[in-house]
């Protein structure tokens, strides 16, 4: 009978599985169908739907649930009929009605208030799994009128037996909130009981709640903060990143940032001379205060705990972690951290991209543990340009962090990517090589060098970054850089880069026609007015602003000896000077001018003839610009004003990085990572960290301690079965224990009157036994000496004493039987 039976069941198995493969095959055949006929099986869903047997109702809920993602139009059709399913009692069924709710409720909020009746059954179901189903469908239901029905429901699901169902409840709060916001008294006071729930996945989407409905209260989590911390590891991944978000909230506001002043240790070498028997001068021991953090426990708990979280297998709760450590911890904890965030950089694409900015955010901060990780920034062929502009931002803010030999391969690494056919790349790696020598001056020569090998590229792009870059440089140091600023004059005849000659026209004026004696710009002045027409008109621009300059300069170092402008005695004076030299050589006379006032009258010349160049230009800029210079220049009057805008000072320029605007935002977040395009306040629901609270604002101490478990019931909880049962043998021992020695003190008990009978069986016994009881009772009387000696016994001592005093008893009543009359022994 048991093989037929057995027989039987596998061949019902095999008709199950047989028509599975079916209807699956024909769900496939029927999913290429076109519109049309899937109208068609309308009618034979329904019929499905409204079976009495359970499989074919599972049947067309899975048909119905499928054209639900591929045409929700036509999957309205069936609403009515899905809902008739809710009072159903298989799992399955239940399962496929619920997701058919709640995703089509809203559309048919009149419909789906009959399925709540249904629901309200399913709250007291015997399944732990049917009661959170329905509190999850219930809560899901965005209908406000049975608002109030989700609030009791949420109620039960609060104080139900299993995690499960409490969970749920969990979920659904925010759900009734968003509702109803009304209700949020109600629902402050379920968040507050389920933070203390024993079950970690409880207590996590309690928290999800509490961020949701009431993120302010922070006085429902100080009883629950140490709880929330030793449950933080054992939590899910949404509900680690949720707790990690409170309690870096709380720790600010709670935990006031402390600071204690400590002497620097004195190294050997300080603490001693030259010879180790040598004494140190008076006052070298004394090392350098300085502050250092002082942690409150429970916050060093918390940050300890975070630790073991830096090997999860998901990227937003490293994270977490690493924006806690950043805002909260001292630099050993980021230091910690940084591996795991590295680590992020070999995931797929969109992971590294998120994973970058928060390298970049940190880095800003604290670059230094940045620095041995330099392989995982390295540009790689394949990167797209969103991922090599981040990598490229990394090197630079960490290139004054590394060694001589890192910095010679970061700049390596740069000059290749600057001769690469992308234009947008061989920007910023022009632009990265000039932060890499802002931020180390000892490099900069270095990094000169190896731009200006770079101006002879035929690639005008990579030149005009050049040499935007160069002139950033020299104005760090213009003293030490005269000699750059001649070099360049020398390219000025092979590069047609409108960009690059203009900046080194610009670099001409500003810095080589300082000293008299080695000035150039009258020179580079005289040779490129001879092309002004064909010089493009960002150059013409340099080239009037040039002669303004050289100009300036001739007339503050001769100034004029009446108030005339000087523009107008320009033809007067070199008609004198020629009528002059006419009559030396008429004459014969060998005395000349001197050679200064032959230059001045050359420069004067020469920015007549600028003037007229720019007069007759087609540009209306190059005109207006020539006229202003004109105007400045043709009065004594105006030459302090004149130098105020020629000749002032230029402020060093500093180049950024590109995400120094983004540093002040909230590591982790995803406003960090669309910057400004987040809007000017963030993404919606982008909050801040809170500030430090001030030292003596901080909440007691002891509001933590209230919801402290003891520590024998919290080791109870977390102790398997068999250590359990151990240590309850354990506790039965010394309690047994103590009972005897209570028992001892007492003195012995009185003997209880036996009958004849039983008087007759113990002599029956005593007689069978009697040699063992001579020999027990010798060992006996020596554990009795024994006894009054010591003081203190263990486990096997006191069993022995048991055993005497067992014994004891037994030769009291022996000697009482003895004592009785004759007729009874004699019997």
């Amino acid at each position: 009978m048991e093989t037929i039976s057995r027989i039987s069941s596998m061949l019902e198995t095999a008709r199950e599985l047989t028509l599975e493969a079916a209807q699956s095959a024909t769900s496939n055949r029927t999913s290429n169908l076109d519109s049309s006929s899937r109208n068609s099986n309308v009618p034979h869903i329904k019929k499905l739907l409204d079976s009495r047997h359970e499989q074919e109702v599972l049947d067309g809920l899975r048909k119905v649930i499928s054209s639900m993602y591929e045409d929700p139009e036509l999957s309205l059709e069936f609403f009515s009929a899905v809902v008739k399913n809710a009072a159903s009692t298989s799992f399955e069924v239940k399962k496929l009605v619920y997701v058919y709710l709640v995703h089509h409720a809203e559309a048919e909020p009149d419909l789906a208030l009959l399925s709540i009746n249904a629901i309200q059954k399913s709250l007291t179901d015997t399944n732990p799994q049917v009661r959170a189903m329905a509190l999850r469908t219930m809560s899901g239901i965005s209908v406000p009128v049975i608002n109030q029905i989700v609030c009791l429901a949420i109620k039960r699901g609060v104080g139900d037996m299993s995690p499960h169902v409490r969970k749920a409840a969990a979920l659904a709060i925010p759900k009734c909130y968003r509702l109803e916001p009304s209700t949020i008294s109600q629902l402050i006071g379920y968040i507050s009981t389920l933070l203390g729930d024993g079950q970690y996945f409880v207590a996590g989407p309690a928290v999800a709640a509490f961020l949701e409905v009431c993120p302010d209260r922070i006085d429902l989590v100080h009883k629950h903060y140490r709880s929330l911390v030793k449950k933080l590891v054992d939590m899910d991944e949404w509900s680690q990143l949720a707790t990690l978000r409170l309690l870096t909230s709380y720790a600010r506001k709670c935990f006031p940032l402390k600071t204690q002043k400590v002497k620097r240790a004195v190294t050997k070498g300080e603490s001693k001379g030259f010879y180790d028997d040598e004494e140190v001068a008076e006052g070298q021991n004394d090392g350098e205060e300085y502050e250092v953090p002082v942690l409150d426990p429970d916050l060093e708990v918390f940050l300890r705990t975070c630790k073991s979280l830096l090997q999860n297998r998901n990227s937003a709760v490293i994270l977490g972690v690493v924006r806690s450590f950043a805002y909260l911890a001292p630099p050993e904890y980021l230091n910690s951290a940084v591996g795991p965030l590295v680590a992020l950089l070999r995931s797929p694409q969109d992971i590294q991209h998120i994973a970058l900015y928060n390298v970049v955010s940190v880095a800003l901060r604290h670059p230094k543990p940045f620095a041995k990780y330099i392989s995982h920034y390295l540009v790689h062929s394949t990167d797209p340009p969103h991922i090599w502009r981040l990598k490229l931002e990394i090197l630079t803010i960490i290139f004054s962090h590394c060694g001589l030999h890192l910095k010679s391969v970061i700049i390596s690494e740069l000059e290749h990517f600057s001769r690469s056919t992308d234009r947008d790349l061989v920007r910023e790696s022009v632009r990265a090589i000039g932060r890499c020598a802002q931020s180390d001056t000892r490099t900069a020569n270095h990094c000169l060098r190896v731009l200006l090998n770079q101006i002879t590229s035929f690639d005008d792009t990579l030149v005009s970054e050049s040499l935007t870059v160069i002139r950033h440089l020299i104005q760090h140091d213009p003293a030490s850089h005269e000699r750059t600023v001649i070099q360049l004059v020398k390219y000025l005849g092979s590069t047609t880069c409108p960009d690059a000659r203009a900046t080194i026209v610009w670099l001409v004026g500003e810095f080589a026609g300082v000293e008299p004696e080695r000035n150039v710009a009258p020179d580079v002045l005289r040779l490129l007015v001879k092309g002004f027409a064909d010089e493009p008109e960002l150059v013409k621009q340099q080239l009037v602003l040039l002669g303004a300059k050289v100009y300036l300069h001739h007339l503050l170092r001769n100034p004029p000896k009446d108030q005339a402008p000087p523009v107008q005695k320009v033809e007067q004076y070199s008609n004198e000077w020629t009528d002059d030299q006419e009559k030396q050589k008429e004459q014969g006379d060998d005395e000349q001018k001197p050679q200064e006032e032959l230059e001045e009258d050359n420069i004067t010349i020469l920015w007549r003839y600028i003037l007229l160049l720019a007069r007759y230009d087609t540009s209306y800029d190059l005109r207006d610009r020539a006229r202003l210079y004109k105007a400045l220049l043709a009065s004594p009057t105006t030459l302090p004003l004149a130098n105020l805008l020629l000749l002032a000072p230029k402020p060093v320029p500093y180049a950024p990085s590109p995400s120094e605007t983004r540093k002040e935002l909230l590591i982790g977040s995803s406003t960090l990572v669309l910057g400004p395009d987040a809007g000017f306040h963030g993404l919606k629901g982008y909050e801040k960290l809170p500030d430090w609270v001030a030292p003596g604002d901080e909440p007691a101490h002891g509001l933590r301690d209230q919801g402290v478990v003891k520590p024998e019931v919290s080791e109870g909880a977390s102790l398997t079965a068999g250590e359990r049962l151990d240590r309850a043998l354990k506790e039965h021992d010394s309690v047994a224990a103590v009972k005897r020695q209570n028992d001892r003190m007492q003195g012995p008990t009185p003997a209880k009157q036996k009958s004849l009978n039983e008087w007759l069986e113990d002599e029956e016994e005593e007689s069978e036994t009697e040699t063992e009881e001579e020999t027990d009772s010798e060992e006996e009387t020596g554990s009795e000496e024994e006894e009054t000696d010591s003081e203190e016994e263990d486990d096997e001592e006191e069993e022995e004493e048991t055993d005497s005093e067992d014994d004891r008893e037994g030769q009291q009543l022996l000697r009482q039987r003895d004592a009785q009359p004759g007729p009874s022994r004699g019997l």
